[in-house]
Formats: structure tokens, C-alpha cells, sequence
């Protein structure tokens, strides 16, 4: 298949050239809006940085020929009209939110090559037959509130607007309250659900190591490993640390710190891709001269085989419990997010493979071990994804990097299968 169209298009070497310094330029531009002093980028959903971000890509987009329009939830959309505009929508794209203090890279590598690749076929093509959208989802990192893919999670029916989740960020601060407050979930702009959709990529940097080390240009994903989050409190007694007898101490971090050392040593045991991590934790009153009272920590387990991960998760609960009743404790779980592994579309990824070949792309089939919008979508249209090396496997960081020469190959690749199924040939 790959023969027929590639030659017909010929994405030549000055286009990709082109391509290396135009999405060089736009990760630059994109990473001023919220800019950190540490050289981070923070972006939490609905705060002014978003906003502004968001504000900023429509102009881009309009300014770039396609129809800029949101959603209610904020999700932002570039499209580039077809002449079948009765026919489901080819969405590309990826999110704008970030990690504190982030890299430059995750979500918006796949927001901007969306961009240069829809305007690139529209310049060379014109129309397609099949119309052609960008997306800059709202949130899929989780970091402000506890919950993750908050835009493709609207858009797939994971989440609705009617039925906004009570939580809260760490400001007191409601879902809810920061949707409206940024002009959002008002009934200003349509549903976010959509319905016609006839297929989703997403291009993202790998944020892992392999590619890099085994000197690939592509990785085609073949599926994204399943993830639980929990939150778990440890209840102990506060006391005077100095006249309190070692055997008499209900110490709620020295039961949170053997809980998690069981859990670091048991993930050890497992097979890849499976990982277990502690990210976070909260100690009460967190003073030096007194026992802490209280322990709040959070355990992400992920693996690519379900009843893997069912029963670790299963494990490490009853060993948790077992370590509070001897300390005198009391432990609870909140489990805030559960996500099954995610197999990737056959033939989506069948034509990625032909289109590497025919471009002589060294390229490989993996798993991601990181969760993404792509698993979201999956479960309403045909979906796949596309990762290009990071530099030292680094991510979530300001040393985040990806060579412009590998971003350039991930966009040669995304500009040619949105030709091949945007221009030419029918989504199986």
C-alpha cells in the first residue's frame, strides 16, 4: 500500500526540513505560556496560563486557515473542511495541560505537529475528502485535580458536563467553580461528546528510552498499559517525640514508610512492563519534635495484563492492612482512577508500518507504559499512536528534549497517513 501514495505525495527533503525548524519554533513559543523560573512549564487546567495558551493556538490555527472553535469543556479544535462533510471526522492532536513545572514536549509536540501537518496537506492538497481536525485537549495529566482526561474523556462520554465530578484541587478550589470561572461548561460552545468520528492519532514524544537506545526514528504503539491510582491514609496518634516510648508510638509514617518499601520490593518481582510508585506524601503535623498523626501517600500501579495488576492491587491492600493492625493504625483506600489496558487499531497500524518502510524509517511495535488521551479514544472510533525519541528517556522535566530532526520524522509520518486516509483511502 505504502508505495502507491508515497511516491504520489513526496514529502521531500526540504519539506522535512522545514518541518524540523517550524515545530522547533512553535515548542519555544508554546512553552512561554506558563513559563516557570525553573525553565519548567506549568499549564494546570483552566488557569490563566492555560487560557491563555488556548487563546494563543486559536489565533495560530485561524491564522493558519483552519476553523478554530471549542467545546464546553474547553477542548479547542483546528478543522480543515472536507468535501464529504457528511462523513465522520480524522482527529489528530494531543493536550495542552502539563505536569508543575513539565517539560516543553509532552502533549504539545502532538497539539503543534497536528497543526503544521493539517496546514502542510492543505497548502499542497487543498482539501481533503475527508474533513481533517487538530485537537489541544483541555487535560489528561490529572495534576490539579484527581482525576485524568478530563477533555478526550468528554469527548468519548467517559465524562459529562451535567455530572461533573465533586472534587476539589488543593486551593479548595472545585471542578466546576475553575471550568466556569475560565468561560467553560456555561453553554456557550457545543457538547464535547462527539459521535462521527472516524478515526484518532496521536503523535507524542516517547518519554522512555528505548528508542533512543536502540536508534529508532518511530515507535508504532501497539497498546497502552492499564493503570489504578490510589490514595491511602495512614491514621496513627501525634505525640510528644520526646517522651514517647518507642514501643508504645503509633507512628503513622514509620507504618506509611514499611508500606511502601513492601510495595517497591514486591513490583521488583514482577515482570515489564509492570511499575509500582509512591509519588506523593503527606505528613501530619509535619513538625520535628512530634509523632506524626497522619500519613497520606499515593500508589499508581500499571501493567498490560489486567488480572496482573487486579491482583497486586488485591496484595498490596491486605498487606497494607495487616502492617496497620500491628502498629495499632488505621489505613484507608481511595481508589480515584482505574484504566483497563488499551489495544491499539491492527490496521492503523499496519499503514503506519508501510509508510516507515517506504520512507526507510527505522521504526518498532511497543507498549506504553504511559497512559495517554489515545486510550480514551479507542473506545469509540479506530485509534492508534506514534512516538518519537526523547533524550535520555527524560519526561515530566525541564530537561524534557526531543532532536527537531526526530520531531520532523514524526510529522513526515503523521502528514503521510493523514494524506492516505484523509485524500485517498477508506478507514478499516
Amino acid at each position: 500500500m505504502a508505495d502507491k501514495y508515497v511516491t504520489e505525495l513526496q514529502v521531500s527533503d526540504s519539506d522535512r526540513s522545514r518541518f524540523a525548524a517550524d515545530i522547533q519554533q512553535a515548542i519555544e513559543w508554546l512553552a512561554d505560556y506558563g513559563k516557570d523560573a525553573s525553565g519548567g512549564v506549568t499549564r494546570f487546567l483552566y488557569s490563566d496560563a492555560w487560557s491563555l495558551a488556548q487563546q494563543a493556538l486559536a489565533r495560530r490555527m485561524a491564522e493558519a486557515g483552519l476553523h478554530a472553535y471549542y467545546d464546553d469543556c474547553g477542548n479547542l479544535f483546528g478543522r480543515l473542511e472536507g468535501s464529504r462533510p457528511d462523513e465522520p471526522v480524522l482527529l489528530t492532536g494531543s493536550h495542552l495541560d502539563t505536569v508543575k513545572c513539565g517539560g516543553r514536549y509532552d502533549g504539545a509536540y502532538g497539539i503543534l505537529a497536528g497543526m503544521i501537518a493539517l496546514t502542510y496537506l492543505q497548502e499542497r492538497f487543498g482539501a481533503p475528502r475527508r474533513t481533517l481536525e487538530v485537537v489541544s485537549l483541555c487535560e489528561e495529566e490529572g495534576s490539579r485535580f484527581p482525576l485524568t482526561y478530563w477533555g478526550s474523556g468528554n469527548i468519548t462520554g467517559k465524562y459529562a458536563l451535567d455530572a461533573v465530578p465533586a472534587i476539589r484541587d488543593i486551593d479548595g478550589i472545585s471542578l466546576q467553580e475553575a471550568m466556569e470561572a475560565a468561560g467553560f461548561g456555561l453553554g456557550r460552545y457545543p457538547s464535547p461528546r462527539r459521535s462521527a468520528l472516524a478515526g484518532f492519532i496521536e503523535l507524542h514524544i516517547e518519554q522512555g528510552l528505548v528508542l533512543e537506545r536502540e536508534r529508532l526514528s518511530i515507535g508504532i504503539v501497539d497498546g497502552i498499559v492499564g493503570q489504578k491510582r490510589f490514595m491511602v491514609r495512614v491514621d496513627g496518634t501525634a505525640n510528644h517525640a520526646g517522651t514517647t516510648p518507642m514501643k508504645l508510638r503509633r507512628d503513622a509514617l514509620a507504618g506509611a514508610c514499611e508500606m511502601i518499601a513492601f510495595l517497591e520490593k514486591t513490583a521488583l518481582s514482577q515482570r515489564e512492563p509492570f511499575v509500582a510508585t509512591t509519588g506523593q506524601l503527606q505528613v501530619q503535623p509535619n513538625l520535628a519534635n512530634v509523632i506524626p498523626g497522619q500519613v497520606v501517600f499515593t500508589v499508581d500501579v500499571r501493567d498490560a495484563d489486567s488480572e496482573v495488576l487486579e491482583q497486586f492491587c488485591s496484595t498490596f491492600k491486605s498487606v497494607f492492612a495487616e502492617i496497620a493492625e500491628r502498629r495499632q493504625l488505621s489505613v484507608d483506600f481511595h481508589e480515584w482512577m482505574s484504566m483497563h489496558p488499551v489495544r491499539m487499531n491492527v490496521d492503523m497500524n499496519r499503514s503506519l508500518a508501510s509508510i516507515c518502510e517506504g520512507r526507510g524509517l527505522a521504526y518498532r511495535s511497543m507498549f506504553s507504559g504511559a497512559g495517554h488521551d489515545a486510550q480514551m479514544f479507542q473506545a469509540v472510533c479506530p485509534t492508534t499512536m506514534l512516538f518519537v525519541p526523547s533524550k535520555e528517556g527524560i519526561s515530566h522535566s525541564p530537561l524534557e528534549y526531543s532532536d527537531p530532526r526526530d520531531l520532523a520524522d514524526g510529522i513526515v509520518t503523521l502528514v503521510e497517513w493523514l494524506y492516505l486516509y484523509g485524500y485517498k483511502e477508506e478507514l478499516r
